[in-house]
């Protein structure tokens, strides 16, 4: 169905700052709404987020030229295409915009109409947006992947203070049979988790997305937390629950050195490595992603190739879901795994390339949420449609985080036996 109109609002996120929300209108009447997220920890690779920098607004974090953008040459280059055709809208806005990174329109800009065109088109089809953004999965064959939920409980980094230096600490229900059970179990230890911190006198005040960040004293103490968490939700650690880390590397390197303030260490790549080694062999750590900055391609493929591949080795600022740099990536054999975020790269249609690329060549990708979230569940329905098996959104805390968790069930329960929960490839 053609595009009628496109019109964009300045909004705020889950961090209290200026986002870009976006409605679409069809010719026989249909809408679609979608809101962008925004990154705190981003790596300087990422397509350019445009912010105002006028210091009388929000700090000049504004997104009105943003706005202003979609509301004007957006929708002057918009209106009168077809909805359904994907990759047209997208290259048009990449083409308008011209520049290699967005820095022109602005990704948050351009998102916002990809995302919300498709949710108006799904809704002209009828369709749940989930079934119609199933098109772009070429290995769809009527059977809906419902992904493992793989919940941040403990903040650190840039999203929690510093109360460690490793910035997300996450529990992957891999034994669950379902989405539902799977939420329910995070959701319980979580639970857990905060009874414990209250009995031990920490805060219990959440980070940017949901976990629970008081100042511990060491890097391994959460770890020691969640493990009794699990056991006192009566869950079996490392079978029915394992652990997963994002150290978000890059905001700890500094010049060609890795500062690990509560170790009070600066170490080198190779030494890094070593401290992530050990943590797994203590604790079941089936997933680590960012533990090295984003352009330290030889930290990365040392690890992955001495992990044998029993442990999935995430890239997100190193790859920033974009395909130059995944081919890269493919190439060194440099991880096997890519973190997904919409927001990286601008368009529907280069995220779908780089998830289909990673596939191709035997990688996993996991779709993620930013720290500055919305109440838009887009990747919800987007997890289940490309059928990638996993996806972080952070604690069973917060509605903006909740909203995606709470879709994904309800999806679960639409699809009945059409729905299969994901398992784990690297146990």
């Amino acid at each position: 169905m053609k595009i009628k109109s496109v019109r964009a609002s300045e909004i705020l996120d889950s961090r209290s700052n200026p986002t870009i929300e976006c409605v679409t209108i069809l010719e026989d009447g249909s809408t679609g709404w979608a809101a962008v997220p925004s990154g705190a920890s981003t790596g300087k690779y990422e397509a350019v987020e445009l912010r105002d920098g006028d210091k009388a607004r929000y700090g000049g974090g504004g997104v009105l030229k943003a706005v202003s953008n979609v509301n004007e040459q957006i929708n002057k280059a918009v209106v009168g295409l077809d909805a359904f055709d994907q990759r047209k809208l997208d290259n048009t806005m990449i083409e308008l915009d011209g520049t290699e990174n967005k820095a022109s329109l602005g990704a948050n800009a351009i998102l916002s109409v990809s995302l919300s065109a498709a949710k108006a088109q799904a809704q002209s089809e009828k369709k749940p947006l989930y079934q119609y953004l199933s098109k772009f999965n070429p290995d769809h064959k009527g059977i809906f992947t419902m992904p493992i939920p793989e919940m941040n409980v403990m903040n650190g980094g840039k999203h929690g203070n510093w109360s460690t230096d490793i910035q997300e600490y996450m529990l992957f229900p891999i034994g669950a049979p379902s989405v539902v059970e799977a939420v329910r179990m995070n959701a319980e230890v979580y639970t857990q988790l905060k009874k414990l911190l209250k009995s031990k006198g920490y805060s219990i005040a959440v980070g940017d997305e949901g976990g629970f960040a008081p100042n511990f004293g060491s890097n391994e103490e959460p770890f020691q937390l969640m493990g009794d968490a699990v056991v006192k939700a009566g869950y079996i650690l490392g079978k029915d629950i394992c652990f997963g880390i994002d150290p978000a590397a890059t905001e700890f390197y500094k010049e060609g050195k890795y500062v690990l303030n509560k170790e009070a260490k600066t170490v080198t790549s190779d030494e890094l490595a070593d401290f992530f080694r050990n943590l797994a062999s203590k604790y079941p750590i089936i997933s680590m992603e960012d533990i090295f900055a984003e352009d330290d391609w030889d930290g990365f493929k040392k690890y992955t190739e001495i992990s044998q591949h029993k442990t999935q080795i995430v890239g997100d600022d190193l790859y920033v879901t974009n395909v130059k740099r995944l081919e890269r990536g493919i190439k060194e054999k440099t991880t096997n795994s890519i973190l997904i975020k919409l927001n990286q790269i601008g368009t529907i249609s280069e995220t779908v390339d780089a998830i289909l690329m990673a596939r191709q060549n035997g990688m996993t990708s996991v779709v993620s949420h930013r720290s500055g979230e919305t109440e838009d569940a887009f990747i919800a329905d987007f997890v289940v449609a490309l059928g990638t098996g996993q996806i972080k959104t952070g604690a069973p805390a917060r509605s903006e985080r909740n909203a995606k968790y709470n879709q994904l069930m309800r999806i679960e329960r639409e699809l009945g036996e059409k729905a299969v929960y994901a398992k784990f490839p690297f146990v």
